[in-house]
């Protein structure tokens, strides 16, 4: 019997016992499915953490100050309250780097534009900003550096910002209140979207120094960002920036200074380990519906004893019994396995469907990525759980005597 004429016996006899074998393959089904939506949905967060970084680039340089180094630092004398002005202005004039700047949150605050108010993240930014963040104006300018130096009261909005206060009236020199304080709009944002669970377009910011001096009151920064000449002196540059801050501050290692590229690593590495961790969890449905083939398939090979035995006395080999009920069991598990393949596709797109339709889960939802190679992975595991688990059964019916077969009743 050759291999077509096989898989069309398997197949013949799926469709002689319908509910039965569907019943053995939905433990199948139901673990490739889960399999499918894990993968999926773990490719999906890594791929969209990618491109968050993309956007930013790989070789922007993150200075921050490291709050867990406080009770050490209060152990060792130490008075380092985080970054400052002053590391700002000495990381700039460093000759490694290309772009230097630095932000100060100021938290969520009302702003008021003709009775009409809304809450917006409002910040306090200096000029390379726009660089480093790959931030695009939309309308109007931003800041320049010595409107930055005096601390003009000054806003750049972000998108939704803008299209809150005024809708589709023209923002671009219209003066808004701000903690009371009047603030002149020269600028708004393209729309960015929400990034890492943050929503960049509802944004309002100042200039650093009007930001630190009006609404502030000190000159501590929440952290710097700078870019080298070219990737390659990245290294070079993190080295200047931390043998700045240590000289800055007495040699206390209070600060954190990274580049986007090994803090994205990090992040997929544990989105990684997740995804097995998953994968292993939603794999135990697998080994259950292998199980069940496995006890269908004795169930099969006792129920057609006679079978066997007639197909040995007219001169079937063993190997030729063992291979047709490997291709039964075969069959049935890779059946399972494209039903739940599709099932599983379906499933995810309405799960990153539902969650566009949720604000918690930003606008573009939980993203659902199936690629080809966890395709071609689940469909060759759904298969090969099939002849794992039929082996036993299989091997039972080839070594049956032919004589014991015939007879048996």
């Amino acid at each position: 019997m050759g291999l077509i004429e096989s898989i069309k016996v398997a197949l013949d006899t799926l469709r002689a016992h319908k509910l039965r074998s569907f019943l053995t393959m939905l433990g199948v089904i139901i673990g490739v499915m889960a399999v499918v939506v894990m993968v999926a949905l773990i490719e999906g967060a890594r791929a969209s953490v990618i491109e968050e970084f993309e956007k930013l680039g790989s070789d922007v340089i993150i200075v921050a100050y490291d709050p867990s180094e406080r009770l050490r630092r209060e152990e060792r004398g130490g008075t380092v309250e985080g970054l400052t002005l002053q590391d700002f202005v000495a990381i700039r004039s460093l000759d490694t780097l290309r772009v230097v700047t630095a932000e100060r949150g100021l938290g969520e605050k009302e702003i008021i534009y003709q009775g009409e108010k809304v809450r917006a993240t409002v910040t306090g930014v200096a000029d390379g900003y726009l660089t480093a963040r790959a931030l695009e104006i939309a309308q109007g300018r931003f800041f320049e550096p010595r409107e930055i130096e005096a601390g003009e009261k000054l806003a750049v909005l972000g998108y939704e910002t803008a299209q809150r206060l005024f809708g589709r009236r023209d923002p671009i020199g219209q003066d808004i209140l701000l903690d009371g304080t009047q603030v002149r709009v020269i600028g708004v944002l393209k729309k960015r979207g929400r990034a890492f669970g943050e929503d960049q377009d509802n944004a309002l910011y100042l200039p650093l120094n009007a930001a630190l001096r009006r609404w502030a009151g000190d000159e501590q920064l929440s952290v710097i960002f700078a870019m080298p000449h070219s990737r390659e002196q990245t290294t070079a540059a993190m080295d200047a920036i931390w043998e700045t801050l240590m000289r800055l501050h007495h040699n206390q290692p209070d600060f954190r200074v990274d580049t986007l590229e090994s803090i994205l690593q990090a992040i997929t590495r544990v989105i990684s380990l997740f995804g097995v961790l998953l994968g292993g969890i939603a794999g135990l449905a697998l080994l259950v519906g292998g199980i069940g083939i496995m006890n269908i398939m004795l169930v099969s090979v006792t129920e057609r004893t006679r079978e066997i035995g007639l197909r040995k006395a007219v001169g079937a080999r063993k190997e030729q019994i063992l291979l047709q009920f490997l291709i039964e069991s075969a069959t049935l598990a890779t059946i399972g396995g494209l039903i739940g393949m599709a099932l599983g596709w379906g499933f995810g797109e309405g799960i990153e469907w539902l969650t566009k339709q949720s604000d918690a889960f930003g606008e573009n939802g939980l993203s659902f990525y199936f690629p080809l190679w966890a395709a071609v992975g689940a469909f060759l595991f759904s298969a090969s759980v099939g002849v794992v688990f039929g082996l036993y059964p299989a091997w039972r019916a080839a070594n049956l005597d032919p004589i014991v077969a015939l007879r048996y009743e």
